[in-house]
């Protein structure tokens, strides 16, 4: 993922939502709201980008995905012949999806027949490191107020927590191991599960809520237990962990309003002051019992899961007994 950051014009309140407003639940939502007047005066800009919200005209995130897709479009249309030798580029995009750029480079070496895709994400500036990016879409809607909202985006937050993590932790921690086998786990479990309980397991477990229980339980017990001896021990522990969270059906977002951050990692005052969000909160209780009951069959099937779904080619022989 790369953000790109878009210059715009500075009569664009950013206002926060509240849970029970417009908007989707278990995420932080914000519009940007144009001033009074405003768009009698840039009517223009208005028509090409804004949609009406509660009679208020807000910049819309789906008007500027398809801007930004068209803008990319004539940009790599300008530079294409000038990388044929070097490399095939191509973009793809979903409505609703920040589009992706294909990179496969040209070589006589089969080594390096490797492609690359970058998401390329338009992102708001707010300041203090912190973006606006468009809510992922969810489907059908017949509201313009996901188009009329946008969400946070904290990575560069997270860089700092993961580099005061990578200064406190052993030097053979294993948290961001983890992380990525649960992530694999996840994944290979989604191949053998049917629709619509496939999307909901992926939604549910989205890698934001993966990581956001890696980083609170990171904070309560002591680093030096996520020495590399111990993976499969805090293994489970995080599987648990996250099985308890479905099961209460709370898991509250890692930035916003969480006064238990270490001092060492700054946060802006923004996400401080805002209220806190539970990620849990858009899914019903029999989904989030059913997620936690597979998770756990997950984990007690793992070797059986890797092999099943996993390429031959990926997987090291079995040790004898």
């Amino acid at each position: 993922d790369i953000l790109v950051p878009l210059r715009l014009p500075p009569h664009l309140e950013p206002q926060p939502r509240l849970a029970d407003g417009p908007g989707p639940r278990g995420a932080f939502v914000c519009g940007l709201r144009a001033r009074d007047g405003w768009t009698r005066r840039c009517r223009p800009f208005a028509e090409g980008f804004c949609v009406e919200l509660q009679g208020r005209s807000h910049l819309s995130s789906g008007l500027v995905l398809r801007w930004f897709q068209g803008h990319l479009q004539r940009c790599l249309g300008a530079v294409r012949y000038r990388l044929q030798e070097r490399c095939r580029v191509s973009l793809s995009a979903c409505p609703g999806q920040p589009p992706t750029l294909h990179i496969l480079p040209c070589s006589d070496y089969v080594c390096c027949h490797i492609s690359m895709a970058v998401r390329l994400i338009p992102a708001i500036p707010l300041g203090d490191a912190l973006y606006l990016t468009a809510l992922p879409p969810e489907g059908p809607q017949g509201s313009l107020a996901p188009e009329a909202l946008w969400g946070l985006n904290a990575s560069r937050q997270e860089q700092r927590l993961l580099g005061w993590l990578k200064e406190q932790a052993p030097a053979a921690s294993c948290h961001l191991k983890c992380l990525q086998i649960l992530k694999g786990l996840r994944d290979l479990r989604g191949h053998g599960l049917e629709e619509p309980f496939c999307s909901q397991w992926g939604r549910v477990l989205s890698s934001y809520v993966l990581k956001t229980a890696l980083f609170s339980l990171l904070l309560q017990g002591p680093l030096e237990a996520w020495d590399e001896r111990f993976l499969v021990e805090r293994l489970e522990d995080l599987v648990l962990y996250l099985r308890d969270c479905l099961r209460k059906q709370v898991l509250m977002d890692f930035f916003l309003g969480n006064t238990r951050i270490p001092e060492a990692v700054a946060l802006p005052r923004f996400l401080k002051e805002a209220a806190p969000v539970n990620l849990l909160s858009a899914f019903d209780g029999p989904t989030l019992d059913l997620v936690a009951f597979q998770l756990i069959s997950t984990w007690i099937q793992a070797p059986h899961i890797i092999r099943m779904y996993s390429s031959p080619r990926y997987l090291r022989p079995v040790p004898a007994p």
